[in-house]
């Protein structure tokens, strides 16, 4: 008993708040090492501050607390390397894509809020049959979410020895950005009638229709401008929209030399063309 320290005197210890270590308990991370079963007050041992300070250092580097978990869990120095590395190279990458954030804003800002001269289109498109896999995001998990979904849908056009006869798309049903999370349909195209395994993958028709179209050439990250165009563009004629936006891939990311070769086409569905 003399070895325990109250969560306060931890709390200070460890750089970690009471709320964290309260938070990291419930995670299975961090566990006092006892609860009074009377007051239900916790008590560290001085021998858990290491462990504490390896969390701490590891959402500091914005490790998920599951992948924190399985690390501390683990005694093999081989396989803590490995998924030490794994998050080094996701740190990376996300750099990388803040870097790339940085010059977009730059080039937004010199050029008054549009980067490449957005020219608006309306069409009618033709009703597709689509295997589909509906799902829910937020803005930091989008793209997880999407590349997730693409492999699904891959795997059950595979075993159902199907072909894609058009260019992937995602309908994004909500609105996602940082305070709000939503639905989003990853679609691909294939001939009508198509026989899917069971699983999440699900065959439907979209309907066609009119829409408002541009095409953005680039990354994904900065696709908004286009959203924008499109957006105002149907303001400024005052034309009614139903239906979700989608975003339609027209080339391949593993086929590019870089993302600045990206073509996504924006389509809003809207009830008429103008006169």
């Amino acid at each position: 008993m003399d070895d325990l320290i109250p969560i306060g005197r931890f709390s200070r210890m460890s750089r970690l708040s009471v709320k964290a270590l309260r938070f990291y308990d419930e995670q299975g991370l961090l566990a006092p090492a006892r609860v009074d079963p009377d007051s239900g007050y916790r008590y560290y041992r001085r021998g858990q501050a290491g462990r504490a300070e390896a969390i701490r250092a590891l959402r500091l580097i914005d490790m998920p607390v599951a992948e924190i978990r399985d690390l501390l869990a683990g005694d093999d120095p081989e396989l803590t390397g490995k998924r030490l590395s794994a998050h080094r190279e996701r740190l990376r990458e996300r750099l990388a894509e803040q870097e790339r954030m940085l010059r977009f804003l730059e080039r937004l800002i010199d050029r008054g809020g549009n980067i490449m001269p957005y020219e608006v289109t309306v069409k009618e498109i033709a009703d597709s049959p689509v295997a589909a896999l509906r799902l829910h995001a937020g803005r930091g998990t989008i793209g997880g979410v999407v590349e997730q979904a693409f492999g699904t849908i891959a795997g059950a056009l595979g075993q159902a020895r199907i072909a894609p006869v058009g260019a992937p798309f995602v309908v994004y049903h909500d609105i996602i950005d940082e305070g709000a999370e939503g639905e989003v349909e990853v679609c691909f195209p294939v001939p009508s009638g198509t026989v899917l395994p069971a699983g999440p993958v699900q065959y439907r028709e979209l309907p066609g229709g009119t829409v408002a179209s541009t095409v953005h050439r680039g990354p994904y990250q900065e696709i908004g401008p286009a959203y924008h165009v499109v957006t105002g563009w149907i303001e400024e004629h005052g034309i009614g929209t139903h239906g979700a936006p989608r975003e339609v891939y027209l080339n391949d990311p593993r086929a590019v030399a870089g993302p600045e070769e990206l073509i996504t086409e924006v389509q809003f569905p809207i009830d008429k063309a103008p006169v």
